[in-house]
Formats: structure tokens, sequence, C-alpha cells
């Protein structure tokens, strides 16, 4: 017995001690690796980070803080995008830079995905209420904000886990069954907007901020005032557009004025000052501060808000 065992013994030893790349590979597992996400707004980060939980690192491009219409990438921007499984944006129009970035770096291993595919964008309009006014980008671009329509943010994470699948299609289930229980909870959420929003004694909003409710406001039924002419906040409102918007004030009854996240109010300030109206925030969920982000607020939950703030605007049962 001793014999028989000796030889066996000889060999257990070699193998572990020659051949330890076997031993490794058995240990790493495909699937184990994680894919490398970098996203541009705070919806994309967080959609993605729902989907892919444990088996994606997201990171997001635009820091807390930071208004999401004025960031430019910075080389560092550009290298973390190159290093990374999947880049996520939102459309060419929300980020106009990323089609001259793109042709700067080595896109051959790199999934680039427009989260618009699929959505129709809107296209400027005047607004019901405010005749006066074209609410619209002077540049004759769409709205970029598909995300507050929250039938788009549904298919909006529709196309990430689709990604996210053709990429690392082993944990195809385990993205799939995430991204349907989370439009599961969008789904309620918007039919919990409908419900709220059609039982109101008011249907306009004012808002001091730049354009970027239209999508909401077209879904539910809303008419939707904006003081800024279009989508950019830095085309401020004119003396005369002031007067106007208070005149609208007045006209509906209007109580409450809402201002626009990651600005100082102060359009809004003026505007119930002449009016005497109240200020509730509106969220564009673009991006959020870096004590939202320390307390785990997520997109839901902004629209969550959003909708608390709406119905009491409103006067909504």
């Amino acid at each position: 017995m001793k014999k028989a065992f000796l030889p066996i013994l000889a060999i257990t030893i070699l193998t572990f001690f020659f051949f330890p790349s076997c031993q490794k590979s058995e240990k790493v597992t495909v699937g184990q690796k994680k894919l490398k996400v970098v996203t541009t707004l705070f919806p994309l980060y967080d959609f993605a980070r729902h989907i892919g939980r444990e088996k994606v690192e997201v990171n997001s491009l635009l820091p807390p803080g930071v208004e999401s219409h004025a960031f430019e990438p910075r080389p560092a921007d550009i290298k973390r995008i190159q290093d990374s499984d999947i880049f996520l944006f939102t459309n060419k129009f929300m980020e106009p830079w990323v089609g001259g970035l793109l042709k700067g770096i080595d896109t051959r291993s790199l999934t680039i995905v427009d989260t618009s595919k699929g959505i129709t964008l809107l296209q400027r309009t005047s607004n019901r209420g405010d005749e006066e006014h074209a609410h619209a980008d002077e540049s004759g671009s769409p709205d970029p904000h598909i995300w507050l329509d929250l039938a788009n943010a549904i298919k909006m994470v529709e196309t990430i886990a689709t990604e996210f699948i053709a990429k690392d299609p082993q944990n195809k289930d385990f993205y799939t069954k995430n991204s349907y229980e989370y439009n599961k909870r969008l789904e309620e959420l918007d039919k919990k907007y409908k419900n709220t929003l059609s039982r109101c004694r008011k249907t306009v909003i004012i808002h001091a901020g730049h354009f970027a409710f239209g999508y909401l406001a077209k879904r539910y039924g809303i008419t939707y005032v904006s003081a800024y002419k279009g989508f950019s906040p830095d085309a401020e409102p004119t003396p005369k557009r002031l007067v106007e918007i208070t005149k609208n004030v007045r006209k509906y009854g209007v109580n409450y004025i809402y201002y626009e996240e990651l600005a100082a109010p102060r359009v809004a300030d003026v505007i119930a000052k002449e009016t005497g109206c109240g200020l509730l925030m509106l969220h564009g969920a673009h991006n959020v501060t870096r004590e939202e982000m320390e307390s785990g607020v997520t997109f839901i939950s902004l629209m969550e808000k959003n909708l608390e703030n709406l119905k009491a605007g409103l006067q909504c049962q």
C-alpha cells in the first residue's frame, strides 16, 4: 500500500507546483470580471447600476454638483472612456461633444450606446397657455431631456440591458431580471403620475428654469411655461419675458413657481416677490449634488419628490 501510495503522492505534488496556472484558472471563472461602464448624466448612471449591480463598475463623467449643459470632458475623462467596455450617453443634442471626442479614441473594443435609440425626440413647438412665446432652442435642436417621460426612461433601461447582455452574454438572465424589476417600478411610478395629475385643480406650471420638462408635461397633460427661451440654462430670460411670465401667473391663478436644481433660484425669486407665490423645486435629474449622491438618492426617488411638489403646486386631490 505504501509503494502504491508514493507515486500518487509524487504526481499530486508535481501537478501542484508545475501547473499552477491550471489551479488559478478554475478560480477565475468566466463572468467574474466586472463590466466597466462610463456614463454621462445621472439617470444613465442610476439605470446602469440598477441593471448591472455587482457585475458592473459604473462611473459617471459628470462630477456631483456640476451643471450638465456646461460640462466639457477633460483628457482624464477621455482616458476613462477609452479604458471602459461600454460608454452610455443620452443623445447627440444633450451631449454634442460626444461625436468629436469619439473620433480621437480607439473604439474597436468599446461599445458606444446612444440611449435615445427608438425614442422620438420632441421638436420645438409653441406652448399652450403661453402663445406669445415659442419655447424652443434657437438652434432648432429638438428637446434632449428624454428621460423625464417615464415611458422613455423604460425604453432607455431596455436599451442599456440589451447592450450589457451583448457584451456579457453569460449573465443575460441576471441583467434581464434586474431590468425587468426596475422597469416595473418605473411603470408603477408612471401610473401614480397619471392618477395623481389627472385630479388637480390647476393644470399650468410656471417654471423659472430652462426648458426641460416638455416631455413630462406632454405625457401627463400639463401646460408647461418656462421662463427660459431654450434648453440651455445660460439663456437668461429678458425683462420682457419676466413680465410675460408674471402675467401668466396671474392669468392662471398659479400659487407656486418652480425652480431647477443646481442653480440659484434668482429668476424664481424675482417672479415670486412680484406675485406673492411660493417656491417649489422641479428636479430635472441631469445631475445631483455630492450630498444627494452620498445619501443614496436615485432617479426614482427624485421623480417621486417631483410628483409631491407637482401635487402641491397643482392642488391635486
